[in-house]
């Protein structure tokens, strides 16, 4: 039965409950092998319908106030459901049998996702540690990945639009972006974290402000400023902490590296071919002068790693390694910089290696376990592809500051629910056999 204080959800006008958790059993039933794991749907039923009512009673005490865990049930239960479009006015449809009383089914929803002042951080939070509990039960978490999405929009009203680059559509378009953080164990990622990226046409425009409620607080900032507010949050949450992994927009930023490193994170940043290093010899002492990670590739010796079976082949590329300090101007005498690993990587279908990581963890690591850590950044495209295309993470149509987050954090506690019911089902062996983690290489 659903928890007294949820059943604001089912009231008058709205479908029952059990119908609303049927919406996410069919989710659920699409992650492969759910049911032949379990072996038969009737337990996958009778145990996920009590956990879905844990997992909202779970969030309702952090919301609070029993019309807004009401309006979270139904908005969840929305999101994990099999409508096409997962914005506001559709949800609030599918949820509410008498068409009378759609409509103020409709401005609930809208209130509680729009203007309600509930706590997108202490909400997300609960929703994590509630997916990190099953999730590390088995195996521990790995990687922190920072990355950033885009969403497609039309007009210019929408919080934080404007024409700019978003590698969701591979070119300069219209369209919001949000920064992510994600958690990665060997198999598992867990998405904890997202920003929206406000331009500064946005953020030093009083009347944009005005039109999007953006609060006063609320500041212009880069994407790495976004990424490093999210990051410490994290350890200031006591999230178990990863290696730091993230693409060449935030790598080739020293300040960003040298951030990671006061809060005691390592990393493994994508950098650029232009990056200038310092080769170091035997004695693990500079010499010559700087060169940039190009021409180091040049003249190294690369051995083939194979880290991930793929869809149709092996995934693999050639790969080189060595031990250098990074050279540029950050005020920090030479002589005091940490060693590194500059990883150069070749890919078959490449004329050169084009592809560059630095990483700090231990120069006692093996190659094959450092490029094991490293691809784990692929993750996160799973993640935004899972979160748009299941969970309507880009549905969201209301143009307000408040509105785009509170519609993101009802969508990272979708996920986290997920998460927690594949990591329940499926051990880590199981997940491996479908998905081999383990590094081979060659000469």
């Amino acid at each position: 039965m659903l928890p007294r204080e949820l059943q604001g959800a089912r009231g008058a006008g709205s479908a029952p409950f059990a119908s609303r958790v049927n919406y996410c059993l069919t989710f659920l039933a699409q992650i492969p092998g759910m049911c032949s794991m379990l072996g038969m749907v009737e337990e996958l039923e009778a145990g996920a319908q009590r956990r879905v009512e844990g997992f909202l009673a779970r969030i309702g005490t952090v919301l609070g106030n029993k019309k807004r865990r009401a309006c979270f049930a139904v908005y969840t239960m929305g999101l994990l459901g099999g409508a096409e479009r997962k914005s506001i006015e559709p949800l609030a449809l599918q949820a509410c049998t008498d068409p009378a009383l759609a409509k103020a089914a409709h401005d609930r929803l809208l209130h509680f996702i729009s203007d309600a002042t509930w706590d997108d951080h202490a909400v997300r939070h609960e929703a994590v540690e509630y997916a990190l509990g099953e999730m590390t039960e088995q195996e521990p978490v790995q990687a922190w990945i920072v990355d950033d999405t885009g969403f497609i929009k039309q007009g210019r009203h929408s919080v934080g639009v404007q024409r700019q680059y978003t590698g969701s559509a591979g070119k300069i378009t219209n369209c919001q972006v949000g920064v992510s953080l994600t958690l990665a164990t060997q198999t598992m990622h867990l998405p904890v974290d997202f920003e929206l990226y406000l331009p500064e046409s946005w953020a030093n425009d009083r009347a944009r402000r005005l039109e999007a409620k953006i609060p006063d607080e609320v500041v212009f900032k880069t994407k790495l400023q976004l990424a490093l507010d999210m990051i410490r949050r994290a350890v200031a949450d006591g999230l178990p902490r990863g290696l730091v992994l993230f693409d060449a927009a935030y790598g080739d930023s020293s300040e960003f590296r040298a951030a990671l490193r006061r809060l005691d994170l390592d990393y493994g940043a994508g950098v650029s071919s232009k990056i200038t290093v310092w080769r170091l010899d035997s004695l693990g002492r500079r010499c010559g002068d700087p060169v940039s990670a190009h021409t180091l590739a040049s003249q190294q010796t690369f051995r083939r790693y194979t880290w991930r079976e793929g869809s149709r082949k092996n995934l693999s590329a050639r790969f080189a390694f060595e031990r250098v300090v990074p050279a540029h101007d950050d005020g920090i005498e030479p002589a005091e910089r940490e060693h590194v690993w500059l990883v150069s990587e070749w890919r078959d279908d490449e004329p050169e290696p084009s592809r560059f990581h630095l990483t700090n963890v231990s120069p006692d690591l093996p190659g094959k376990y450092i490029i094991n850590l490293l691809k784990q950044r692929w993750r996160t495209e799973r993640v935004y592809q899972d979160m748009k295309g299941e969970l309507g993470l880009d549905h969201f149509e209301g143009r307000l500051f408040r509105g785009w987050h509170h519609h993101v954090s009802v969508a990272l506690c979708c996920y986290a629910f997920v998460a927690a019911e594949r990591a329940r089902r499926f051990p880590p062996e199981a997940r491996r056999a479908r998905r081999t983690g383990a590094i081979e290489c060659a000469a």
